[in-house]
Order: C-alpha cells, then sequence, then structure tokens
C-alpha cells in the first residue's frame, strides 16, 4: 500500500513539473504578438543606421536560448527580422561593449540600458526613447525572469 502511494505521488509530481515546464515554454508563444509586417520591414531598412546580425552560435546560446537574423538599429528604433528561441520575459539592451556570456552580461548590466519588452519570436520592432545609439556598440536579448543570455549583435565596432 506505501509503495503504490509513493508512486503514484512521485508520478503525478512528475506529471505536474512537466506540466508547469511546459507552460513557462508555451506561455509566451501563446500571448506573442505579430513580427512586423514586410512594410514595416521596408520602411525600416531605408532608416537603418547600422545593420547587423543575431547568430546563434554565440557562446553562451544553446538549443533553448538562441536568435538568428537581420537586425537594424535606426536612430530611434531597433528591428529584427528572424526567429529567437520562445521564451518568457524577454528584453532588448544595449550594450557599450560586446558580449556573448551570461557572466559579461552580469557583469556589465550596470553600463546596458534596457529598451523594451521583445514580445514576438519570429521579429520585433521596438521604438527607443532617448537612447544615443553611439554611446553603445551592442543589442542583446535576455530573459530577464531566468537571467538567461539569448543573442546579441554588435553593430558598432
Amino acid at each position: 500500500m506505501f509503495n503504490k502511494l509513493l508512486a503514484l505521488l512521485l508520478s503525478h509530481g512528475l506529471v505536474a513539473i512537466l506540466g508547469f515546464a511546459a507552460g513557462i515554454y508555451t506561455l509566451p508563444i501563446l500571448t506573442a504578438q505579430p513580427a512586423p509586417s514586410a512594410a514595416v520591414w521596408q520602411q525600416r531598412e531605408q532608416q537603418a543606421v547600422y545593420r547587423t546580425e543575431f547568430d546563434h552560435q554565440r557562446q553562451d546560446s544553446d538549443f533553448l536560448h538562441r536568435g538568428q537574423g537581420r537586425v537594424l538599429v535606426g536612430s530611434d528604433f531597433v528591428s529584427f527580422q528572424g526567429s529567437l528561441s520562445p521564451g518568457p520575459d524577454y528584453r532588448l539592451y544595449f550594450s557599450p561593449e560586446f558580449i556573448e556570456t551570461e557572466a559579461d552580461f552580469l557583469r556589465l548590466k550596470q553600463r546596458m540600458v534596457s529598451t523594451g519588452d521583445v514580445r514576438s519570436f519570429d521579429g520585433f520592432d521596438i521604438e527607443l526613447n532617448g537612447i544615443d545609439i553611439e554611446h553603445y556598440s551592442t543589442v542583446i536579448v535576455w530573459c530577464e525572469s531566468m537571467n538567461q543570455f539569448i543573442t546579441s549583435a554588435q553593430y558598432r565596432f
């Protein structure tokens, strides 16, 4: 009787943990905003000051935490066309130095500026309010709730 109760508790506990993890992973996908339209991207391409790319092979990127695609940086916007691995609580940061690890992000976070939430995993367009892009060199997608590096792109060298 005790063994059966223990087995039931363990199996139900495992299912609950897996369900919770699946919910954390799928909720951002279900609530994601649509990617910017082709017309928005075309307009941003004409306005871009810098062009760069998120690369899925950054040092601290992995299968569950990565991004790939084109990034446009303008004086008042950042636009992305590509794909990010889905996750909760993504934010876009500007850094004065190129980084590609969690340790470097945490070391430099005091010198970075957060520009807004990333709410789409297949492209985004974020307005910059009062950020001087010339004071920075790199854009980073970071997961706040999990303290996880996703990807980065250096636009100024």
